[in-house]
């Protein structure tokens, strides 16, 4: 697991043994909180499915030595390590991951992706609710956690697994006050679907100032007066997506007003669907035709979610405790970071999906020597090692404070 040694330099920055202190993660004799963080968000990195998939890897002492001890924990003390998590270690964990990387800006902050994911269940258990799977186009019994993704940055900088139906509502209000807990100010401008919450929550964002850009139901009554419209109503705009193959539709703008507040609403033709879309917002500055760009990225998202899935293994449920899940997708957020974070450094990449990096950069073996006071690691030839070398990340050593202060050496 030697590509995993690339980001020992992130985490010797960005003091990962403080964000276990400041959580107030458990720990054990053997293994220090700290170090039982490094070996879960291990897991995280090398896309290991499950915790028991790590007995595949236990021999490997790259892996225990990134965690600071001799050997990986096993599968037994990684299944159980998150009994001991609650909610508001997950809180103040996430709240650490943000204080820490705030200087790095991360999060550009300007705007937010919100969407909510439903990770299935496939077992019969009385207490896990029903949500709509979104792959399977249907009610499943799941587990539903929220995500919130920094639009610019295309990081995770928030998520919440302990949710139960009902609570849907809420949850984006729960992420305005983190996000003003955290970074002093209110999230400037929110992007979500049409279900995320409701009119009542919609008209609180407005109150407090907070500029959001959703999709409104196609109800009957709406898509109706759509087809009352005449051809003259309509109007053409132009979207500045070159790449986009719809990028002349018909918009149709009117006010309307929800739980007593106004807001714009915007009906949308020719866009690629067959039903027009209906764009709900209390932006009253952006033009229409930035406002539709502006939701068509909302898919980042959607393709960081799938990413999720698919790298991080986010659909592999590890229990049907919402909390134990809650800890679970916290580590993801973190380990997004990491990977968004380290592909700054590597040309070409800034924009690569995590399952990419990991391929090409990240899942590469390497030689370690460890002396009194060095640790050197060789890795071996690979095509794109020249774009790890070029990175300058190999001409940094950095004393890594787990490792009795010894120096990390990267070397090609």
């Amino acid at each position: 697991c030697g590509g995993l040694f690339l980001l020992v330099p992130e985490l010797v920055r960005l003091g990962v043994d403080s964000l276990a202190a400041d959580a107030n993660l458990p720990g054990s004799k053997m293994i220090p909180p700290a170090c039982a963080l490094r070996a879960a968000l291990a897991l995280k990195l090398w896309s290991v499915e499950r915790k028991s998939h790590v007995m595949a890897i236990v021999a490997d002492e790259g892996m225990g030595l990134f965690a600071g001890l001799n050997a990986i924990p096993k599968k037994s003390y990684l299944s159980e390590y998150s009994c001991r998590v609650g909610p508001q270690h997950t809180t103040k964990l996430l709240t650490a991951w943000n204080n820490q990387v705030s200087a790095d800006q991360l999060f550009d902050a300007s705007s937010f992706n919100l969407d909510f994911h439903s990770v299935p269940y496939y077992g019969e258990h009385p207490l896990v609710e029903r949500h709509y799977v979104s792959m399977r186009s249907r009610r499943q019994p799941s587990v539903l956690a929220f995500l919130a993704q920094d639009a610019e940055g295309r990081a995770f900088c928030y998520s919440n697994a302990n949710l139960r139906k009902g609570e849907e509502a809420e949850e984006i209000l729960r992420f305005v006050s983190f996000w003003k807990k955290t970074h002093g100010e209110l999230p400037r401008h929110l992007v979500f679907d049409s279900q995320l919450t409701t009119h009542a929550k919609l008209a609180q964002l407005d109150e407090m100032g907070i500029t959001f850009l959703t999709l409104r139901r196609r109800s009957p009554k709406v898509l109706q007066e759509i087809e009352k419209l005449p051809a003259s109503a309509w109007r053409t705009v132009e979207l500045d997506v070159p790449t986009r193959r719809y990028r002349t539709p018909r918009v149709f703008e009117r006010k309307v007003t929800l739980v007593g507040r106004t807001y714009r609403q915007l009906y949308v033709r020719d866009l690629g669907h067959e039903e027009p879309t209906v764009i709900l917002t209390n932006d009253s500055k952006a033009s229409a035709a930035k406002l539709i760009t502006r939701y068509a990225q909302r898919m980042l998202i959607e393709n960081a979610l799938s990413d999720a899935v698919r790298f991080f293994h986010m659909n592999a449920l590890s229990s049907t405790v919402g909390l134990k899940v809650d800890f679970d997708m916290a580590l993801l957020v973190i380990a997004s970071g990491l990977y968004r974070l380290l592909a700054r450094h590597m040309r070409g990449y800034r924009d690569a999906q995590a399952r990419q990096i990991f391929r090409d950069l990240i899942d590469m073996p390497a030689d370690v020597h460890i002396g009194e006071s060095e640790v050197t690691l060789r890795f071996h030839r690979r095509a794109h090692l020249p774009i790890i070398v070029a990175s300058g990340l190999l001409d940094q050593p950095v004393k890594v404070p787990w490792w009795n202060d010894a120096v990390l050496r990267l070397t090609a």
